[in-house]
This record gives structure tokens, sequence and C-alpha cells, in this order.
């Protein structure tokens, strides 16, 4: 094998998968994913997978637009990932790289890391130094209706989940309260539950709810108030009972040190998508090892797993399956872990399920 692969072609697919469990937040309900498929393919024969989650369909276009860009820039370069960031981020310095520009990097970074392990036949995480181990992972719910849906909470119970996350903030504090004391009900003492508030609240109200639901035993409280508003989140970190969580909306590692700095959380949940790909990622490990922060993933279960199995500080592992439709094999479910799986990141497309679900 030569000492630098080179990249060859650049495919970009867009797709709209519904979701196995159409999630309900306080700011809109997702459906559907979403997704762009990046197929990274090298002159000699090996091809890297990587997908990003554009959020809504109106943002598929775009998104596919601006990677189909910046794959110009990369084409017939040698897979060298770090550099190929460095590369794209001297080409987006007067753009900037937030928004869909941070996303098509982070989706090509992963791509170009999943090529660099297939072409070694290793799982993505025993390239980075680390093994394929068994990752606590908890169920990813939107709003929910205890009465409604506690077949679905049992049933995740009963897969193995630990931990469960639910969506709060669409109606009035009593809405919250019966809401978070019904899964509690449900789930009983010895299972953790998290809360995730979509930034749709005031600093001043995120702690008044935050007191009113501590005696539920919450995990974290997620995003509470804007995403953007650190100041608001050291706010309520202040004077919350419950720790907050936050991350998932930090553009690259520089925003998670604006974020660490400002002591805007008392954990993280950085999404590979947007804090800069693999080589982002292991750039906001550091920082969080380094801060004894915990550190969670945020949606993109198949290379978030392989991430969080290197990462020092490693806590949860977000259990949304959105791709899944469109794998071979999808990632498995045991005793409420996730092991990565290799080659790569461990993900080869279902062609007949690309094309049924092409947007």
């Amino acid at each position: 094998m030569p000492d630098h692969l080179t990249i060859d072609s650049i495919r970009i697919r867009p797709v709209v998968v519904p979701m196995p469990r159409p999630i309900r937040t306080a700011v809109g309900e997702i459906p559907s994913a979403p997704l762009v498929l990046i197929d990274v393919s090298t002159t000699e024969g090996v091809t890297g997978r990587a997908y990003v989650f554009a959020y809504k369909p109106l943002a598929v276009r775009p998104l596919v637009e601006m990677l189909q860009a910046l794959a110009g820039i990369i084409a017939g370069k040698a897979v060298v990932p770090v550099e190929r960031m460095r590369e794209l981020d001297i080409a987006l310095k007067l753009l900037g790289r937030q928004g869909l520009a941070g996303m098509a990097m982070s989706g090509l970074d992963m791509a170009l890391w999943d090529v660099l392990a297939r072409a070694r036949g290793m799982a993505l995480c025993e390239l980075l130094g680390g093994t394929a181990k068994p990752l606590p992972a908890y169920d990813s719910f939107g709003l929910v209706d205890p009465k409604r849906d506690r077949k679905a909470l049992e049933k995740s119970v009963i897969a193995g989940f630990r931990a469960i996350k639910i969506k709060v903030g669409g109606g009035s504090l009593a809405d919250d309260v019966g809401m978070v004391g019904g899964v509690r009900e449900i789930l009983g003492p010895e299972v953790r539950l998290m809360i995730d508030y979509n930034q749709s609240l005031n600093p001043v109200e995120a702690v008044r709810r935050a007191e009113r639901l501590f005696e539920f035993d919450i995990d974290w409280i997620e995003e509470p108030v804007a995403a953007d508003d650190l100041t608001g989140h050291a706010r309520v970190r202040e004077k919350s009972p419950i720790p907050v969580q936050t991350g998932e909306n930090w553009w690259f590692p520089a925003g998670m040190a604006t974020a660490l700095a400002l002591d805007a959380c008392d954990l993280a949940m950085p999404d590979v998508s947007r804090i800069g790909g693999v080589s982002g990622w292991l750039e906001a490990a550091g920082m969080a090892s380094a801060a004894s922060v915990p550190m969670s993933s945020h949606a993109l279960l198949e290379v978030s797993a392989h991430l969080l199995a290197v990462t020092p500080t490693a806590h949860w592992l977000e259990y949304l399956d959105k791709a899944r439709a469109l794998l071979v094999e999808p990632p498995l479910l045991q005793d409420g872990c996730v092991t990565p799986k290799g080659p790569g990141i461990g993900m080869d497309w279902d062609q007949k399920a690309i094309a049924r679900y092409a947007a």
C-alpha cells in the first residue's frame, strides 16, 4: 500500500428516511430524517462512507451543493484528514464554518477517516488507538404522553436501556411535571432519566423548572436556553440543582473551548457533524478530559460509538437510530450497550433502500 491513498471521486446523495419513532420537541416535530450520504472513493479502490443529518428537508439541497463544492477542493489529493480540513478551513475563512459549511466539512472528515481505517482493515476506534468495547447508551424520546407511550417506554427498559431521555418544554411547568413524573413512575428508580428543553426557555424560567423537577431524580437538563446563550447557560448552571448538559450546537472545538471557559455546562455533548468530524472530536475529547467534564454524543450513533470508545471522559451514547433503514448491518444493541464495529465506521449502504428514499 502507498504511503498515502489518493481521493479519486466523492459521491453525494440526499435521502429522506422515515424515523422509526417520530420525535416531537418543544420547537417542532421531526417525522423523518433528511440525510446526505457521502462516499469517498480512492484510486486504490477503497471507499469511505459517512452521512450528515440536515435536520429539515429544506436544508438538504443546499447541503448537497456545499458538499459538492468542498469535494472539488480536495479531490485528487491525499487522504490525510487533518491536512484536508486545514485546507477547507482556509477556503472558508471569509464565509465562516458555521451552518451548512461546517456540517459539510465534518462529513467529509468522517468519510476520510473511514477510508484510512478500512484501508488497514481496522475499526475506526482501533485506528485511533482504542478498542471496540460496549458503550452504555440511552434511548432518546421526544415529548411523550406517559399513558399513550407507556408501552414504548417499557419496551426500551426491556431492551436493556438503563437510561432514557425525553423532551420537555412543550407547555407549562405543570405539563412538564406531569410528563416527567409519569415517566419516572414507569421507569422506576433504577433507570436514569434525562430531560431536554431544546432551547425553549429563558434562564429564570429554566431555573424555576429545574428546581421543581429535581424531585424526580434527573441526571441532566439539556439546552435549557438558546444554544448560543452561553452566559444564560452559565446562569442556569449556577443555580440549577440538576446538572446542565449542552454542546450539540457547538461549532468546532473553538465553540467548546468558549463554552468551557464561561462555565456554561456541567456535561458536554458535542455533535460529530458540527464539532469538526473525527478530527474535531479528538480535540474536543482532549478539552473535556483536561476539564474533567463527562462527554456524551449527539446523534450519528455509528461514528459516535467509535469516538466515545477513545474519549477519556466518555459518558453516554445517544441512541437515535436515523440511518438504520439504509444500512446492511445496523448497530447492534445488547444489554443497553452498543459496541462499535468495523471495518472503519462499519457502515455499508443498502443500495435498494437508498433508491427507495432518494430525495
